[in-house]
């Protein structure tokens, strides 16, 4: 039997990863002495960095009254707080939350919830979702099976729905043809999702899913101008949902509460997590149209659904606290103007890279493709694992970054990704792009030789 390190089921079954101790600001302490600067947000969640006393308080306090309360008896003061903050205004006419622990679940509530409305419409016919190739939407089965992450599903492919499809991503720098005009890759898109509608049935599909700006998966993928407006018209057509997932792009990350407010369409459902908590408390929610809950309402009555720790109150706090400081110190503003200093300072390090084929983002949520040939645009060979000898050397240098693999079809293709918190200053951006630079030579250096 190998030696066990740890009782902790960790990512890796071979190494035990350092403890972290404490956390400051952009860093995160190491009980080895190291301070890492959190250059993503562990995988972009924490907006406002490590230990912000504002949110520390809020939940100690919010802990001295009131831990846990089961929805089934009680709401709670936090729950309704929070609620109000999101929605209170009916952004784009979404006018209730539903929190749950994060991400996956909210993908999950969203697609029950749409799947809900439609059985007391009348229409139990709408069965299909349609999503993207080259997407992520959670790890739990349905969430898998909505997503198009390759890697990530092969291993429970027998178990995942069949009621999921998925076209051609908005992805420009792989999908783009060559001679092709930003408005022709949309129409082409739209033309294949169109396609899709029809090939399933138009009366059959609830809802098309995607994330405005796509994630982990693919790293800071933004769509065409006029994408998402395309895709809402097709939709309304067909009287099908738009779902959007916003768990790693939204809350703040792109500039905009809502990554969608910069698209020209707003979702019928959303679903949000890890800049809502900014990982203080495990949470995330979906928001809901008030047409769809008003149509449940006068059905059933309630929302077939549930998870033991709906609307927890101390996670609810740390939210509410973390949205408060958001809106209150006017961190959206200082989103837009760091954002622009980290894709400047990309570009000035990266642009005329001979191995970065891409450098794409919005927000703080930016990220670099390496490629084997800038020409034509080939990548590296997996075997490599280049995506995570880039975050190993990082990390070693005090920078945590989050890599991925797979980025252009699931097999091929690598890229690193950044979502430094909201507060980082002018000079940690400067610090998060050097770190970075001096990683992504290192390791190409050791591999090129």
């Amino acid at each position: 039997m190998a030696p066990r390190t740890s009782r902790v089921l960790h990512r890796s079954l071979r190494e035990t990863p350092p403890k972290a101790i404490g956390g400051e600001g952009v860093y995160l302490f190491a009980e080895d002495g190291r301070r890492v600067i959190d250059a993503s947000g562990g995988a972009a969640v924490s907006c406002l960095g490590h230990q912000h006393p504002r949110v520390i308080a809020a939940m100690a306090k919010q802990a001295s009254t009131l831990a846990y309360a089961h929805t089934a008896f009680f709401s709670s003061e936090p729950a309704e707080a929070l609620a109000e903050t999101l929605v209170g205004h009916e952004p784009g006419g979404l006018a209730y939350a539903y929190f749950v622990s994060g991400g996956s679940e909210a993908i999950e509530a969203s697609i029950k919830l749409a799947r809900q409305y439609f059985i007391e419409r009348g229409e139990p016919q709408r069965q299909h979702f349609i999503a993207r190739r080259q997407s992520y939407h959670g790890n739990t089965l349905g969430a898998l099976a909505a997503g198009g992450n390759a890697w990530r599903r092969a291993p429970y492919a027998p178990l995942l729905s069949a009621a999921f499809s998925h076209v051609t991503p908005a992805f420009a720098y792989h999908e783009k043809r060559d001679g092709e005009s930003d408005a022709q890759f949309v129409a082409r898109l739209a033309a294949e999702l169109e396609a899709e509608f029809q090939r399933l049935g138009p009366n059959t599909v609830a809802a098309f899913l995607a994330e405005p700006v796509v994630g982990a998966t693919a790293g800071a993928v933004t769509a065409p101008d006029g994408y998402f407006r395309a895709v809402r018209e097709i939709c309304d057509r067909h009287g099908a949902l738009l779902v959007l997932d916003e768990v790693m792009c939204g809350m703040g990350r792109t500039g905009t509460t809502h990554a969608w407010e910069q698209e020209g369409v707003a979702p019928d459902i959303q679903a949000i997590a890890k800049g809502l908590g900014g990982g203080y408390q495990p949470i995330g929610a979906m928001l809901a149209s008030g047409r769809i809950i008003d149509t449940i309402r006068a059905g059933s009555g309630a929302f077939q659904h549930g998870h033991t720790y709906l609307a927890h109150p101390l996670a609810c706090a740390a939210a509410l606290a973390v949205q408060e400081v958001i809106r209150e110190d006017g961190l959206l503003e200082r989103v837009k103007e760091r954002g622009k200093q980290l894709e400047q300072r990309l570009t000035e390090r990266f642009g005329n890279h001979r191995h970065v084929g891409d450098i794409r983002g919005r927000g703080l949520f930016w990220a670099i493709e390496l490629v084997a040939d800038r020409a034509s645009r080939a990548s590296f060979d997996p075997a490599l694992k280049l995506n995570q000898k880039i975050k190993a050397e990082a990390f070693a240098n005090g920078l945590g970054c989050y890599p991925g693999g797979g980025t252009v079809d699931g097999v091929r293709g690598d890229h690193v990704l950044l979502a430094p918190p909201y507060i980082a200053s002018a000079d940690e951006i400067d610090l998060i792009v050097d770190k970075l630079g001096s990683a992504v030579d290192n390791v190409l250096r050791s591999v090129n030789h």
